[in-house]
Formats: structure tokens, C-alpha cells, sequence
């Protein structure tokens, strides 16, 4: 066999040293350490506020018998094509994968949709809701809580019930989570699609520019009444004098009396589409005075939900005590977050759309849509928790669930630690220890105070002597108890418990 390493041609060198990288060069190769704009990280603490808000919303959502689903993260770009209005330029779309065509979902409700034309033998009744990220190409501002990436908290009633019960559920539903979550005062502003379409035909709009125009009057809570009208007339060419008919509705608002005084406007006394909508709102009102939230709604004929999916009754739930968010026409471009008003617009906002699933679901037998009729609304999460964590005292806020922390006295014990722990975990308790063989006392003192945990059990070469252990209340710090109150081993885990029953309950 031949040594082919003696075959090899000799390696030339060189007396040229290697060049030298320039610090152009170097910087070059360095990442850019952010997030994608629009999208940010969550610290600890933001984290355990998070999980605070979206429990408490869950828990009044099963409250009213809901149960979960989820849906994939992206659908194909036809399913969400067309059902957004002005807003479809806001969808993600991705690229095309093996011939398919897809894109980020813009929200939760549309993919709904979707699962129950997929599944309607089975769901064609069904209370559903579903927390989870949607994507926007939205201009973000992280102090108003609006991102390109975002929770949205749905909760929906689908399928075929006797007018205006679900409806009014969903506004009980929407009122109790906003009460619980502490947020302020606020107001739910409702109208009716059949209404606003009445006062667009009466007006003399087109039907097929009924759904532009009502997108330039949703902009009412943000924008002047003047600054609307400017879009309609010069951006949607809209006659003036039409515009100004459209003026003397969408600045109504007030209670039930309304109903009354729309029923009985020249205009719209004899307008199908306008009586069906105000029998809705009367009927509305009844029930949500028995849910005892009919206080917390006004009927407001500025509201136009912008979303082409909408069918009937709509709402918008707003803050009473935060100003709201401005969009000038005229907005100049570089314009800092910083620059803009604090405000949040509404916190959130749904309604009902009775045609949404049919799209999918084809037709039956008949030529008919099989149709499923839904309502639903969801809540603007981000924008709530940017309100709250700004009430937050961050100090306060604990990150962690653990109850109790096992520290050594002396020797470090680290096996008797870990055992203890084991113990706890078993039971159900939540327990740390300080990963270091020999821990000195004052580490794990500052340990159990950082992270704000309630109990420390203490033990020492005399505590296992005696077949105890010690247990001191982090929270208060009592000076009776001193080093701690002695406890046999046996009756450790019986007594943290009533300890930590009876602190939860303080």
C-alpha cells in the first residue's frame, strides 16, 4: 500500500502576515439586538400581569359555558380575502408554499368561521372562545397597546336562537369581564348595521358604497365630524348635501328613548331595513335590563364597525376616564409614538354577522346558504393590560408561584433540602432551594425577599436532631416568631398549608 500523504504536493506559506479585519468590517457581521417592530418581549412581571388578566377573562367566559378551540396560526389567503373591508390591506400574506397560498390570520373571528362551515353537523350550536396571537401590518404604537402582533380574547354564540337572547348575553358577558378586570369606568357604544344602512339609503348613497362610507364614519371617535365629511366628499366622492344628511344621524346618541325618536323620523318611519333594526335595540334593551347592565350602553349612530362581515346589532366598549386616540388626515410621516395622544380607542367590540360562515359553507340542496348565524365580540387585551400595567406597582407584582423556600442553617444540608422539596412538590406546594451546595444564610434570606415568597422553612444539624423544622412567615416578618416557629417534621406539610390557606384569604 502506498503512502499517498508522502504524494501530496508540498504546502506553500506565506511571509504576508493575515490581513487585518476593519472595525467597519466587524460591525458589519454584528446583529441588530430588537425585535421586529411592532412586536416586543415580556418580562417576568409583565408576564404574571398577562396571566392575571387573560385567567380572570377565562373564567367569566366558562362562567357562561363556553368551552375552547384553537386554529392554525396562518389560513389559506382566499379564506381572508374580502371579509375586512378597508382593513384587507393590514393581512399578512406569506409566501407561496408547495402552490398554496397563504397568509397570517388578521383575527380570530374569520377562522371561526371557517371551523364551523368545516364542522357545522356537529357545532350548529356552540358558545366558543379562543385566546390567541393575530398579526396586523398596522402602524404600531407599543403606548396605546396597538402591535402588528396581539392576543385577542374572543368569545362567540353560534348557531339559530330567538332574536336578540345570545346578543344580549354577549353584552352581559362583555360588561362582567370589563368589571372584573378593574379597568375603570366604561361605556358600551351600540348600533344596529340595519340602521346605519337604512340612513345611508334614505340619505341617497349607493348600496354598493355603503360599506366605504361606513368605514369613514367609524373614524368619528377619532376624528372630527368635519375631517370625516372631507373623506367622504373629495375621497369617496360623495355629494356634499348627501354627506351633510348623513351629519344630522351619526351625531345621535342616547338610551332607548332613541329607538322612539328614530321610529318617528319622516325619513325613516317607512324603511323596512330601519324598523327591523330599531325592533332589535328595543328588544336589546329589555333584556340587558334584566342582565342589569342596560347602564353601562349607549345607542350611538356615529358606530359603523369598519369589518364587511357585519350583519346586525355592533358594539364598541370604551374607556370613560382615558382620552381616546386622534387620526388626523393630515397626519405628517416620521411622527413619533411620542408625539401622538396617550389615548387607547375602544378596549373592545363585536357584533353580530349572520352571513360570515355561508361564504364558506356553500349552499344546500335548495340553492340555499347554510347558514349559521353568530355573534360574538372580543376584547382589546393589549390595550387593557397597557392601562393596567401602568396602575401596576411593579415591585409588588410577583412573577413567581412559589410558596415556600427550604433553606439550611450552618451545614448546607443540600440532600436534606432537596428531599424537603420533594416532599413539597408531591404534595402540591410550590417550593425553591438555592442551587449551591453550602448557601450562606443571607443569600437565601435575600432570595426568599426578591422573589417575594411567603413562607421559608429553615433547617439546621439541630432541627434534624430533633425531628423538626423551622417555619417563618418572608411576608410579614413577625418579630415573635424570631428564627422561626419550631414544627415537628411529621406535621410540616399540614401546617404550610393552613398557612397558606389563610394567607390566601387576606
Amino acid at each position: 500500500m502506498s503512502n499517498q500523504a508522502e504524494n501530496k504536493p508540498p504546502v506553500e506559506t506565506s511571509s504576508v502576515p493575515p490581513t487585518k479585519t476593519s472595525k467597519k468590517e466587524k460591525d458589519a457581521k454584528k446583529f441588530a439586538l430588537k425585535t421586529a417592530k411592532g412586536t416586543r418581549d415580556f418580562s417576568p412581571a409583565e408576564m404574571a400581569l398577562r396571566n392575571k388578566i387573560f385567567s380572570t377573562i377565562v373564567s367569566t367566559y366558562e362562567k357562561h359555558g363556553a368551552v375552547t378551540i384553537d386554529t392554525p396560526v396562518f389560513e389559506l389567503k382566499e379564506i381572508l380575502a374580502g371579509k375586512y373591508g378597508e382593513d384587507s390591506k393590514l393581512i399578512y400574506d406569506l409566501a407561496d408554499q408547495g402552490g398554496e397560498l397563504a397568509s397570517l390570520r388578521y383575527d380570530l373571528t374569520v377562522p371561526f368561521a371557517r371551523f364551523l362551515a368545516m364542522n357545522g353537523n356537529i357545532y350548529a350550536n356552540f358558545k366558543r372562545y379562543h385566546i390567541a396571537k393575530v398579526y396586523r401590518r398596522d402602524t404600531p404604537s407599543v403606548s396605546k397597546g396597538r402591535m402588528r402582533e396581539f392576543y385577542q380574547c374572543d368569545f362567540d354564540i353560534a348557531g339559530v336562537y330567538d332574536p336578540m337572547v345570545p346578543d344580549s348575553e354577549i353584552i352581559k358577558i362583555m360588561t362582567d369581564v370589563l368589571s372584573s378586570l378593574d379597568i375603570g369606568p366604561f361605556m358600551i357604544k351600540l348600533n344596529h348595521r340595519k340602521i346605519l344602512d337604512a340612513i345611508f339609503e334614505v340619505s341617497g348613497v349607493s348600496a354598493d358604497n355603503f360599506r366605504p362610507i361606513s368605514s369613514a364614519v367609524d373614524k368619528l371617535d377619532k376624528m372630527s365630524w368635519q375631517d370625516v365629511k372631507i373623506e367622504m366628499v373629495e375621497e369617496k366622492g360623495l355629494d356634499e348635501n348627501v354627506a351633510d344628511t348623513i351629519g344630522e344621524y351619526v351625531k345621535l346618541k342616547g338610551g332607548k328613548e332613541l329607538i322612539e325618536t328614530l321610529r318617528n323620523d319622516d325619513r325613516l318611519k317607512d324603511n323596512a331595513s330601519a324598523l327591523a333594526g330599531l325592533d332589535d335595540l328595543a328588544l336589546l334593551f329589555k333584556y340587558t335590563e334584566i342582565f342589569g347592565c342596560d347602564d353601562k350602553i349607549s345607542f350611538d349612530l356615529s358606530l359603523a364597525r369598519g369589518l364587511d362581515y357585519y350583519t346586525g346589532v355592533i358594539y364598541e366598549a370604551i374607556l370613560l376616564d382615558q382620552p381616546v386616540e386622534s387620526e388626523s388626515p393630515k397626519k405628517k410621516k416620521g411622527k413619533s409614538d411620542a408625539d401622538e395622544p396617550a389615548g387607547v380607542g375602544s378596549i373592545a367590540a363585536g357584533g353580530r354577522y349572520d352571513d360570515l360562515v355561508g361564504m364558506f359553507a356553500g349552499t344546500n340542496k335548495k340553492g340555499q346558504p347554510n347558514r349559521i348565524p353568530c355573534v360574538g365580540f372580543s376584547v382589546g387585551v393589549e390595550r387593557i393590560i397597557s392601562i393596567l400595567w401602568k396602575k401596576q406597582n411593579v415591585e409588588t407584582l410577583k412573577a413567581s408561584k412559589t410558596e415556600v423556600f427550604v433553606m439550611s442553617v450552618g451545614d448546607g444540608l443540600i440532600e436534606e433540602r432537596m428531599k424537603i422539596c420533594k416532599e413539597f412538590w408531591d404534595a402540591g406546594i410550590h417550593a425553591e432551594y438555592m442551587y449551591k451546595v453550602k448557601p450562606k444564610l443571607q443569600p437565601q434570606f435575600n432570595a426568599c425577599d426578591r422573589e417575594q415568597i411567603p413562607l421559608a422553612v429553615i433547617i439546621g444539624k439541630g432541627e434534624l436532631e430533633e425531628g423538626v423544622v423551622k417555619i417563618k412567615n418572608m411576608k410579614f416578618k413577625e418579630e415573635s416568631e424570631g428564627g422561626g416557629v419550631a414544627v415537628p417534621r411529621d406535621d410540616m406539610i399540614a401546617e404550610l398549608k393552613k398557612r397558606l390557606q389563610k394567607m390566601s384569604l387576606q
